[in-house]
Parts: structure tokens; sequence; C-alpha cells
């Protein structure tokens, strides 16, 4: 097989390649035997041209400062597929006026271009988002207040590896949980109606265009408004203030060295940058309500009773003289919301028994069409997933051992329990449409905590070989389904998604640096907020924490906020399991977890942007249809993008 195929010269010749006349929601009914007779689009038909791959290298890489950017301010990750079909189609539309290209993109390069965008922008960035900051969290002292950042070689070596692994992870899974249980995986099966619509109805994808683009266009104005550093007085400061007071008129909320505080000391204020309220608007009204709700327990709560307690470090080091009432957050919420997530994810995931148990007993499952020519040239060969992943597991050993300190077999260990983790996130991915990134950390992070318990940077690297391996194998499955939706070859899909993990690992690595120049960034300073929160990382720092102290140096306050906390989880979840009719109105764990670890600014801003959704879509449900996620998702993509752009600039001011 070619590596690359042979774009069509011509709009006629690419005009024979159109989307099929089956829908993917028929498709979805199929066998494979079906499949193949009906669906498959054959192997000659352009899809792994060079075109689609540079168009999916550049919009993935672009966008992977979109979920950098998120990531680091909410701990959530936004898909990429869709935007960057809507964004492809547009530019090529653009191309072909302007007689820069001579045929329009077909579905399946499209379908291509949209895996090596996605692999690019979302599986090579859960690392950054937890582990890495988490270990510059740690690396924090008296005497070093902006801690010490890992050798960006290192980083950027062990993101690429544990991306390429995740990647080739799935290789196994994917007849299996595709082809014959015909798992609905619902990001993917969106993403090929998607482009079943954009190439069927022209008209309506250009709206959805216009309105991304324009999204992006106002969302780019903020950062050069607020973030950009420009001399005013004698400082170097936005244009306009990152935060307004407006809620300073409630009530105080407690004394802080005998003076009163005000909301605002407490991050009670309105963010002046729209990206949270358009990821609210995403995300919807129920988490981020419960979000809200948190933050409003942390500042009238947890909080004030925190100032008229001990704050103190794992360790038992007083700290009070440097404690401000907006880190109460990190200092007293996240003991109290870290346990509520981590318990309601783990406890979510082991109900989950009989997606466990079909995700072993059908994984490797023969059958006759196996020995069919035809199904040997179109899947992906089981020896690239043999020697991938001797090769790429064995320099994640060698990484682990040279960068973090972590003994070659402990490595092992790590992988051979990633790959039946990976399996069971993948089939999870595939039924409910939710990766459990974090029960999968979680479950490394606690069998590391008994094997080296006083090594923080063993658990948190270890960890995130499991989340970033779990993370790749079901964006790779998302994909592919959305491809065999749509009648393509599975081998060339497979080679476009693992061409994007080398952009995506250099946008997501030089963001990451860019954006969090040190630990100030992420735990705030001189009385102002952190301007990344990173509750991802925050929750795994606390972890390492725990086996690193032991329960019995922490501060018996803290103590019984992770017991009342991982109890609080547990009810929460087994409300929704037993409930599930009034689920809606039950309180939300994750969403109350994150209004504990974040400053307040973000969830109101999220619950603002849920708001505004919910009211147009009720007003007017076709028309909030059609342009709600292109106008929310430009906002945060153009935001995102100058915001890293943004920060480059200020390093030369």
């Amino acid at each position: 097989m070619a590596l690359f195929q042979t774009a069509p010269k011509t709009v006629e010749e690419a005009a024979q390649y159109g989307p099929l006349d089956i829908s993917p929601d028929q498709v979805l009914e199929m066998d494979e035997a079906t499949w193949y007779a009906q669906v498959f689009r054959g192997e000659d038909v352009p899809q792994l041209t060079v075109r689609a791959v540079v168009m999916g290298m550049i919009l993935g890489g672009l966008l992977a400062f979109t979920n950098l950017y998120i990531g680091l301010k909410t701990g959530w990750g936004l898909g990429i597929a869709i935007t960057a079909c809507i964004l492809s189609f547009a530019l090529w539309r653009l191309f072909l006026s302007l007689k820069l290209a001579r045929s329009p993109m077909t579905i399946l390069e499209t379908n291509c271009m949209q895996s090596t965008a996605s692999s690019a922008g979302y599986a090579t960035g859960s690392a950054m988002v937890s582990a890495i900051p988490a270990l510059l969290m740690l690396s924090v002292t008296a005497d070093n207040p902006k801690g010490e950042h890992v050798s960006i070689i290192g980083v950027g070596v062990w993101t690429l590896l544990l991306a390429a692994l995740g990647t080739l992870m799935a290789i196994p899974m994917k007849r299996n949980l595709i082809n014959r249980d015909r798992l609905k995986f619902p990001s993917g099966t969106a993403a090929a109606v998607t482009l079943q619509a954009l190439y069927s109805h022209g008209d309506q994808a250009l709206k959805k265009a216009r309105a991304l683009l324009g999204g992006m266009a106002v969302g780019a104005v903020f950062p050069l408004l607020i973030e950009l550093k420009v001399h005013v007085v004698e400082t170097r400061e936005g244009l306009i203030a990152g935060a307004a007071k407006i809620f300073d008129w409630l009530p105080s909320l407690g004394k802080f060295h005998g003076k009163d505080t005000v909301p605002s000391d407490w991050t009670l204020v309105m963010d002046s940058n729209p990206v949270m309220i358009a990821a609210g608007a995403i995300i919807g009204v129920r988490t981020s309500f419960w979000m809200v709700v948190g933050g409003l327990a942390l500042a009238y709560g947890f909080g004030p009773a925190g100032l008229e307690d001990v704050w103190t470090t794992p360790a038992g080091v007083d700290i009070t003289a440097v404690t401000a009432p907006y880190k109460a957050w990190k200092e007293s919420g996240i003991w109290f919301g870290v346990p509520i997530m981590v318990t309601s994810g783990l406890l979510a995931f082991a109900l989950q028994w009989r997606t466990i148990v079909r995700a072993f007993k059908g994984f490797g499952g023969g059958g006759t069409s196996e020995a069919d020519a035809l199904v040997r040239r179109t899947e992906v060969p089981g020896t690239w997933f043999l020697y991938g992943t001797i090769f790429f597991g064995a320099g994640i050993c060698v990484a682990g051992e040279v960068w973090f300190h972590i003994p070659w077999y402990y490595g092992v260990i790590a992988i051979v329990m990633t790959f039946f983790l990976a399996l069971v996130a993948a089939r999870a991915t595939g039924e409910t449409d939710i990766t459990p990134i974090g029960a999968m950390g979680k479950i490394t992070q606690l069998t590391y905590g008994v094997l080296i318990p006083q090594s923080t940077t063993a658990n948190l690297m270890t960890a995130s070989i499991t989340a970033n391996c779990a993370t790749s194998s079901a964006d790779l499955l998302n994909d592919l389904k959305s491809g065999y939706l749509l009648g393509a070859h599975p081998r060339r899909q497979f080679v476009a998604q693992f061409m994007g993990i080398f952009i995506g690992t250099v946008a997501m690595v030089g963001g990451y640096y860019l954006l969090v120049p040190d630990a100030t960034t992420l735990l705030g300073h001189d009385g102002v907020a952190p301007e990344f929160p990173a509750p991802a990382a925050q929750a795994w720092k606390a972890v390492a924490e725990i086996f690193k102290y032991g329960l019995e140096n922490m501060h018996p306050t803290h103590r019984a906020l992770m017991v009342w906390g991982g109890a609080l989880g547990i009810i929460l979840v087994l409300l929704e399991k037993f409930l599930p009719k009034v689920k809606q109105y039950l309180p939300s764990a994750t969403g109350l977890g994150l209004g504990l670890i974040l400053p307040f600014q973000y969830p109101f801003a999220m619950l603002l942007g849920a708001i505004i959704g919910w009211a147009w879509h009720t007003r007017n449900k076709q028309q909030s249809e059609t342009y709600l996620v292109p106008i929310a998702a430009g906002l945060i993509a153009g935001i995102s993008i100058m915001g890293v752009i943004v920060a480059v600039v200020n390093l030369g001011l």
C-alpha cells in the first residue's frame, strides 16, 4: 500500500467520490460482512492525501492550543474533530474560489484530515494538563516559590511516546468494538453525521463555518485587550482589567489578619475573558450550576472556617503567615472537592462492571472473515501493534528512567496495566461517550502509591502513561468509527491519525511552556488568583501528596474534609444509579468538585454561558442547534490561539 494517494485533479473527478446514499444511522445497524459489501468505498478512493494530512496538521496544531488553554483553566478537553471538519470545509471552498485549489477535498479526505487534526489537538494533551503541571507545583518551596520545570526535551519525548503507544493500543480493539460489537462511539458518530451534512447540504455548512470563523475573530480580540502587557504608567498591564469586582456589595465573608474581607478577596469576581462563558454554553446548565454551588460553599463556608482554623501544608508546616483568602480553593476546597471527584469517578467506573466484563470477554475474538484477503489488506495489521508496542514501550521505560527516575521495571508494570485499563476505557467511550481518564489515572496512582509511596514523580508519571494512552486509544477509535460509517479505509485512516501526534506534541509542549512560565501561573501570587488553576493537576497532586506524606501527617481538618468529600462522592453516584428519573435534579459530583477547586470567576462565567445557551435553545431550537456550538467553539479557539501568541509577545516585551 502506497503511503499517500493522489488527490482528485478536477471538480468533476472529486464529484465521483461524494457521500454515500446510506446514512450513518443505517450503517450503525450493519454487521461487518454487510459493511464490506455495501459501505466500504474500496481501496483506491482518495482519502489519505498529502493535502488532507497537511490541512489536518495545521488545524490540529492550532486547535491543540484550545484544549491546552481550556484544560489548564477547567480540566476539561473539548472535541476537535467537528470543529476541524467545519473549518477545513470552509477554507477549501475559499481556496477554490480564489483558484488556489483545483478540486474540492472529498468527504473521505476530510475524514482523514479530521483524524490527523483530532490526534494533534486532543490525543497529546492529557499529561500537559495533569501530571506535568502537578510536578511543577510539587517543586515549589519557600526558597523557590516559582518552582522548577521538567526539561522541555524530556516532556516532549514523553508526550510523543505516550500518544504513539496509546494509538497503537487501539489496533487490536478496533474490529471487536466497532466492526463486531458495533458500539456507537457518539462523538465519532456525530462527526460522521456532520461530514455527511457538510457534503450534502453545503449552504447549511457554510452558515456554521461563518459562525465559527466569526466567533474566532471576536475571541481573538480579548487576549489582546486583557493579557497583552503594554505600558500603563510604570508597569506593564493589559488595556482592560482581567476581572470586575461586581459582587463586593455582598456581605463580608469573615476576617483576615483582623480586617474584614470582601467577596473579591475570595475570587467572587466577573471574569473579563469570555472563554469560560463559551465553554459553559457547550457543557450545559446542570454541571455549571453545581460548580457555582461548590464555589459559593467554598467562599461562604469552608474558606471562612479555614481562616479560623490553621491551614497547613500536608507536611505540617504552618503557612498562615502567607495564606490569603483567594487561596481557599487550593488550601481548603481541594481537600473536599478532589475526594468527591475521585470516589465518584472510581465508583461510577466500577458500576460499569458489565462494560468491563464485555471488554475482556470480547477482546481478540476471531471470525471467519479474518482469513479474507480484503480484510487483511484494509485493517491495521496486528504486527504494527506488536512491534510498535515493544518499540514505544521500551522508549517510555528509558525516558522514565532518564527524566523522571522511574525504575524500568515499574515502567513495564505501568505499560501492562495501561493496556487493560485502556481497553476498558475505550469500551466505556464507545458505550457512553465518556472516557474515564481520571479514574484510569487514579487507579495507577493508587497502585504506585503502594509500590513507591515516597516518590510523587513516579506516582504522577506512571499515572500519566495510563491516562494519556487511554485518551489516545479512545480518540483513535472515535475517529475510526466516523470513517467506518462513511466507508473509509481503516488502515489509511490509522496512518493519518498517527501522523497527527507529531505536530500535536510540538504544539502542546511548546504551548504549555509559554502559558506556564512558572508555578505562580498555577498557584497565584501577591493576592492574585492564578491565571490557570489547573484543577486536574490539583487533583493529581493531592493524591500524590497523600501517599508521600501519609494521612497521619496531614492536618486534622484536611483529613476530615477528605472523609466527608469521599463519602459525598459515593452518595451522589449511588443516588444517580438508583434514582435515574430524577438524575437531572441531583447534584453533579463533577460540578461540585470542580466548583471547590476552581476560583469562583470560572464557574460563574460557565453558568452564565450555560444559561445563555439554554435560553437560546428554548427560544429558537433550530437556530441554536445551527449556531450555538460553532460560535462557542470559535470563541474558544480564537481566545486560545491568540492567548498563546500574546504569551510569546509578552516574553519579548
